[in-house]
């Protein structure tokens, strides 16, 4: 099984840990947080929100790990270094656009997610129900 990493597209933790699994030539599969499922997904496996997470084997994830730790973590388990950049950030915070950019996703996401349930008092989302008494079972 390769890696599992969850990300977000535009965030400086999430760059640190594409960096450092490219650095480690470590083969993984990007899960963009920006999916819901992939973010219930996350929740699911680490029982937290904090991002980026890697899933490294079936019983091993890392979360809400920077590229840091995550470099000392694969160096500590006798991973080798195949590409040598050095010059990239693997530990810093987003930048205030950066922050901005993903706000502005999930005021988005929030908005399309309220929209559809406006229609029941938000009560939740409207599930239609088929009445069969009148015509029968059609």
């Amino acid at each position: 099984m390769g890696a599992i990493a969850y990300l977000k597209e535009q965030c400086s933790w999430s760059r640190g840990v594409r960096e450092v699994l490219r650095k480690y030539g470590v083969e993984y599969e990007e899960k963009p947080l920006h999916i819901s499922e992939n973010f219930q997904e996350m929740v699911d496996k680490t029982g937290q929100e904090n991002q980026p997470c890697v899933l490294l084997a079936e019983n091993l994830i890392l979360a809400d790990v920077s590229g840091e730790e995550l470099e000392q973590y694969l160096i500590e388990n006798g991973y080798d270094c195949v590409s040598g950049d050095e010059g990239v950030p693997v530990d810093s915070t987003c930048t205030d656009e950066e922050h901005e950019c993903q706000n502005a996703v999930q005021d988005r996401k929030t908005k399309r997610e309220t929209t559809k349930g406006s229609h029941n008092s938000g009560i939740g989302p409207h599930i239609p129900i088929k009445d069969t008494t009148f015509y029968g079972s059609r």
